[in-house]
């Protein structure tokens, strides 16, 4: 019996031993490296000192030079004036582009994106004409500002975002009948545009010296959770994506109100450079994406997990957004109304980008994604 016993245990034995064998072979060859094998704090250093603190620098720089140009129009309107005010916002406006990716941290802290280039954000109606919403400039809330004099730039409300910023700036300097008004009201409207002007240049100021000390955190947290940094980065290209397909082109085209085109809701409506705006946005996207070509970047990032297919599909459909994205003229408000064609071939390429930044990288690389959108993707 013991005998049998024995003879049983040894096959058992012989089995299960076999077992782990064929489940160790049927696992054999080339795996992807583990996670940790990816140097994700060279990565977030390579973000900070080459990518994200000098594009706040430029910011800062390009706002200097508004500011100064800004100033030279308030004191003589002229279309002279005008047009060198023109060139320095749309400069600065496109720089503005490159950084807005980068909206946490420091500059989330300031609510930057709110004071600086309101968008409505994605939680609100877009049905009805008049109504404050995507990059709308509420003429009301600034024309009131400038008779009163008394005004609170700091105010966090939906009227004191659409009162300020670039698209307030546009309204002031560039917008139809700009130079004249300053002839009524002179003192109060010179002050206004000058308070605008420079309320853009403290903030940016702010954030590019908050980055000094906020950097050690940033290149210190490898994690990918809620409000890590690459948690963050993931979660902006999501946004991005989002606010390209919404309120910068979606929703002033008609894509939530049933057709009817609301073109002055454009980004850049008054400078007319709203699809300059758009292109700026997508490149600044993809260079965030492939950190400058480099591979201490999310791109990398998901080739040391094995998912290159999946980054090369999201390259090579950040072309096909772009380029689509190029084909549409300016004044982007104009080609809402003649160019559809061309705005819907974009919408449509747009989409499909967006899934992969907001579904499949995310998936990928383990980070929820923690914004909501009301319209869906």
């Amino acid at each position: 019996m013991n005998k049998r016993i024995k003879g049983i245990s040894a096959l058992l034995s012989g089995l299960f031993i076999l077992f782990l064998s064929c489940s160790k072979d049927s696992g054999s060859g080339p795996k992807p490296p583990e996670p940790g094998e990816f140097d994700k704090t060279a990565m977030l250093t390579h973000y900070a000192d080459n990518i994200i603190i000098p594009a706040y620098q430029q910011m800062q720089e390009d706002l200097g030079g508004l500011q100064q140009a800004v100033n030279a129009f308030a004191d003589a309107p002229s279309e002279a004036t005008q047009d060198a005010a023109k060139v320095a916002y749309t400069k600065a406006h496109l720089q503005y582009e490159k950084i807005e990716v980068y909206n946490f941290g420091p500059a989330g802290a300031a609510f930057l994106d709110l004071y600086t280039n309101f968008s409505g954000g994605l939680d609100y109606s877009f049905t009805q004409d008049g109504e404050l919403t995507g990059f709308s400039v509420d003429s009301v809330t600034i024309e009131n500002n400038i008779a009163s004099g008394a005004y609170d730039l700091t105010e966090y409300s939906r009227s004191s975002f659409y009162a300020q910023g670039f698209p307030a700036l546009s309204y002031l300097m560039i917008s139809p009948g700009a130079i004249e008004k300053f002839s009524v009201n002179t003192a109060n409207r010179v002050q206004y545009v000058k308070d605008v002007a420079g309320r853009l240049k403290f903030l940016v100021d702010k954030v590019v010296n908050d980055w000094g000390s906020y950097r050690a955190t940033f290149i210190g947290n490898t994690k990918t959770d809620v409000g890590s940094p690459i948690g963050n980065l993931v979660n902006q290209f999501a946004y991005q994506m989002d606010m390209l397909k919404g309120p910068r082109i979606g929703w002033p085209f008609g894509k939530q109100s049933n057709g009817i085109v609301f073109e002055t809701k454009s980004e850049g409506y008054y400078a007319g450079i709203g699809s300059q705006l758009a292109q700026a946005n997508i490149n600044s996207l993809k260079n965030a994406y492939t950190g400058s070509g480099n591979k201490k970047s999310v791109a990398g990032y998901l080739i040391s997990l094995g998912k290159e297919s999946l980054n090369n599909d999201v390259l090579a459909q950040f072309d096909v957004v772009a380029a689509k994205l190029d084909a549409i003229p300016d004044p982007l408000a104009e080609s809402f109304l003649t160019e559809g064609n061309k705005i819907e071939d974009a919408y449509k390429e747009i989409q499909k980008l967006l899934t992969l930044l907001k579904t499949d990288v995310p998936s990928a690389t383990g980070v929820q994604i923690t914004f909501m959108d009301n319209d869906g993707d």
